[in-house]
């Protein structure tokens, strides 16, 4: 007999056939109120989840008690009490590795246009405002040779070093929880202090999770340890930062300035303050959002459910004690 999916994600054609032929599929079109009480409805009899950008708590997960796995398409696990879900041996599995390259390409793309004003010069000739050669009032500042300093060096900030290190011959300083000799050797990399980072780099990046050690890392002491001259990139999550003071910081000509993929709230209220600001490049949390490599993420989920619901270790496994006691 086949088991029970609920999908509140839209794939692709051959995803859908393929997850179809082996399990029973309710989907759910779109996550607003008509979404979520669908969803409501159908969790009783759900064995399998496949979808992203829901926060499922106790509150939603005590309504499926025949839950089995979850299938996050993300690889940030931010959204999910794994004590909970490791308690009731509900495995959870979320898509890394398939993103990296495209999230870096994020980060980057990020920096160049911080940098370089290009978002801001940009509206400015579109708005007809290009009537002679701009002047030093509106020169951006290079990249290449610049000290880049990541904090997270995880995937995302080892394929960003390998970006500034060898497309622009940038230094790379990083922060971890611990020192990365393979990347040190590979970049050229030089472990900091999170304080000495945040002093010595012209682009501070995160690339870190969010967790309970994490959120609110960067705030208003943070960002008066950065140089007047330093960009600060965020493309990990928006609550690791204390957004508040980031606003305070970029007024005040604290730092240069801040490309931002993510936010305290997503999607970011019209009225916030850094939409006023020109030193701001702000985009829709676009980190993975190429068509190539949402597809990947997509079918790695249905990979990584399909193994889950057929009783095998799934390859993406994050709370693997789910599994290991649930045998």
């Amino acid at each position: 007999m086949k088991k029970h999916v609920v999908l509140y994600k839209t794939l692709s054609a051959p995803l859908m056939q393929r997850l179809q032929e082996r399990a029973d599929v309710t989907l759910i079109e779109r996550l607003d109120a008509h979404g979520l009480d669908q969803l409501r409805a159908a969790l009783p009899q759900a064995q399998g989840l496949l979808g992203a950008s829901l926060k499922l708590d106790a509150q939603w997960l005590d309504l499926a008690p025949k839950l089995e796995a979850i299938a996050s398409v993300s690889v940030g696990i931010d959204n999910y009490d794994l004590d909970y879900l490791t308690a009731r041996h509900i495995l959870l599995t979320n898509t890394p590795d398939v993103l990296t390259e495209t999230t870096a390409d994020t980060g980057f793309a990020l920096i160049l246009a911080s940098a370089r004003r290009v978002v801001e010069l940009a509206i400015r000739v579109r708005n007809g405002q290009w009537q002679k050669n701009i002047g030093p009032e509106h020169f951006g500042t290079d990249v290449h040779g610049k000290t880049l300093g990541i904090i997270g060096m995880g995937r995302i900030g080892e394929a960003l070093a390998q970006r500034g290190h060898f497309g622009f011959g940038m230094p790379v300083i990083y922060h971890s929880h611990s020192p990365k000799p393979a990347v040190e050797a590979r970049f050229g990399a030089r472990y900091r202090s999170l304080k000495a980072l945040l002093q010595e780099a012209d682009f501070i990046c995160l690339t870190l999770p969010l967790t309970a050690e994490t959120q609110g890392l960067i705030g208003a002491e943070q960002f008066a340890l950065m140089r007047t001259d330093s960009i600060f990139i965020n493309i990990s999550r928006g609550k690791v930062v204390d957004e508040a003071a980031l606003i305070h910081a970029l007024q005040q000509g604290q730092i240069r300035g801040a490309g931002l993929d993510v936010f305290e709230r997503e999607p970011l209220d019209p009225a916030s303050p850094l939409l006023t600001l020109d030193n701001v490049v702000a985009t829709p949390h676009i980190g993975s959002a190429t068509i190539e490599t949402r597809e990947a993420m997509a079918r790695c989920a249905v990979d990584n459910l399909l193994a889950a619901l057929d009783g095998q270790r799934p390859p993406n496994l994050v709370n693997p004690s789910a599994f290991d006691q649930g045998r």
